[in-house]
């Protein structure tokens, strides 16, 4: 039963998602419903269970995810999202811009750029192609 409610509480997040509900508010208050359904105990489960994890978390990857926010800010600044979509929708014409991220992305990526980091630096190339 216990799983049968871990899956209900994860479709209605991935549902409030895609209905635009901000998972910083939804994933507590299913995980809170989950909990209490199952009969554990709500409180020593936030406590001693999710806060250490989402602290955990947040200590290995806040740099990461600071560095990346800074490299993708710089790129729109400084005009090199700009210049990089130009030259690339230049080359694949200006009706595959979806592919233009793609390969983008793929030459961040491949080029050494982490994962993480492509994802910030990606909203300003894909802006400079879509506007």
């Amino acid at each position: 039963m216990n799983v049968i409610l871990i899956f209900l509480a994860l479709a209605l997040l991935i549902a409030g998602a895609w209905r635009g509900m901000s998972v910083l508010v939804l994933a507590p208050v299913l995980a809170t419903l989950a909990a209490f359904a199952s009969g554990a105990p709500v409180l020593a489960g936030y406590t001693q269970i999710f806060m250490q994890a989402a602290g955990a978390f947040v200590i290995a990857f806040f740099p990461l995810f600071l560095l990346g926010a800074l490299f993708g800010k710089v790129m729109e600044t400084s005009g090199a999202a700009a210049r990089l979509a130009i030259a690339i929708a230049s080359a694949l014409g200006a009706n595959n811009a979806i592919l233009a991220v793609v390969l983008a992305c793929a030459l961040l990526t491949y080029g050494g750029v982490s994962l993480f980091v492509v994802a910030f630096a990606a909203w300003p190339l894909a802006h400079a192609l879509f506007v």
